[in-house]
């Protein structure tokens, strides 16, 4: 079992994104997986700056860390010969330290460009042609592609690292199943789709987030929760689709402290943290992210590796 911190760079400036990276190393975490957006989900989060330039720079401060993003969209805002470019760079300067987790995208950051955002069909169709480009391009050598949406003309990626990323694919049902079945060395999902990762065929890694949220006490926690993070409770239906965050917050609006306590694991109780983080363990996934949505990081690091870190990674699938 991996245990990886969430970044949470819509709600923190950039050096202090790159602060946490180094303070998770220390605590003990494997790996720290972020976002790639555009804007923040609400306007109380206050922040969103660029994933890759955070990446690299967390690459130079840290030694032994994972990078992973969860997930990027490589077939909208960014054309994915620039993402085979990026990762595989980030994966030399990173000393192979970097995940490629990729996904369909979300309205919220690939509408800023102006160009229309599909509906599913379509996208599930781009985001296939996007990453066999970035397959192809990984192969080395000069390379052509026409697909119906996406193409590259003589284009070489020069600098390969000699152990390429691992893509994990971000999965919502079984056409992007499909799609990781068929391009993906590893899955990445926010909800505990057992039956969906267990129709997966690889055996790479198995990556998921759960809602936690750690304060001295239970209240302040899900008031963190419905501050910042309410969003999270309205599924993967409404987060694909809207396109700012003043959509977000009227769809949130609605969500209740028992909504947060039913879904997050709130305060300083290791056994109810692990109760949500089993849900996950028992659908398959074997790399965990922590994503703290309390109001204190720091205060959630020191409980990770004094008292929840340990117990984590010894939690096992129910059925085993």
């Amino acid at each position: 079992m991996k245990i990886g911190y969430k970044l949470q760079t819509e709600g923190f400036g950039p050096q202090e994104i790159v602060r946490q990276a180094v303070a998770a190393e220390e605590a003990g975490f494997d790996f720290v997986e972020m976002s790639d957006h555009y804007h923040p989900w609400l306007e109380e989060q206050g922040h969103s700056a660029n994933t890759w330039v955070l990446l690299a720079n967390i690459a130079a401060k840290t030694d032994r860390i994972g990078l992973v993003t969860g997930v990027t969209c490589p077939s909208y805002r960014y054309h994915p010969a620039i993402i085979a470019q990026a990762a595989a760079t980030l994966q030399i300067v990173s000393d192979d330290r970097f995940t490629l987790g990729v996904g369909a995208g979300e309205r919220l950051n690939e509408h800023v460009i102006g160009t229309e955002f599909h509906g599913i069909r379509k996208r599930h169709e781009r985001f296939r042609e996007a990453l066999e480009i970035i397959r192809l391009l990984w192969q080395g050598g000069y390379r052509t592609y026409e697909g119906k949406h996406l193409q590259i003309e003589d284009a070489q990626v020069f600098d390969l690292p000699e152990t390429l990323p691992e893509i994990c694919v971000a999965i919502s049902g079984p056409k992007s199943l499909q799609i990781a079945n068929d391009l993906g060395d590893g899955l990445f999902a926010i909800e505990p789709l057992a039956d969906l990762v267990s129709g997966f065929s690889g055996n790479g890694p198995r990556f998921c987030e759960i809602p936690l949220a750690w304060a001295p006490d239970v209240g302040t926690a899900v008031q963190a929760v419905l501050e910042k993070s309410r969003f999270i409770l309205t599924g993967w239906k409404v987060l694909s689709e809207l396109p700012n965050p003043v959509n977000f917050d009227a769809s949130a609006q609605f969500v209740t402290e028992s909504d947060v306590l039913e879904q997050f694991a709130c305060g300083p109780d290791v056994d109810r943290h692990l109760e949500v983080a089993q849900t996950y363990v028992d659908a398959g996934f074997d790399h965990i992210v922590t994503q703290n949505a309390g109001p204190d990081p720091d205060g959630f690091l020191e409980f990770f590796a004094t008292d929840l870190g340990d117990r984590l990674r010894q939690l096992t699938p129910a059925s085993a």
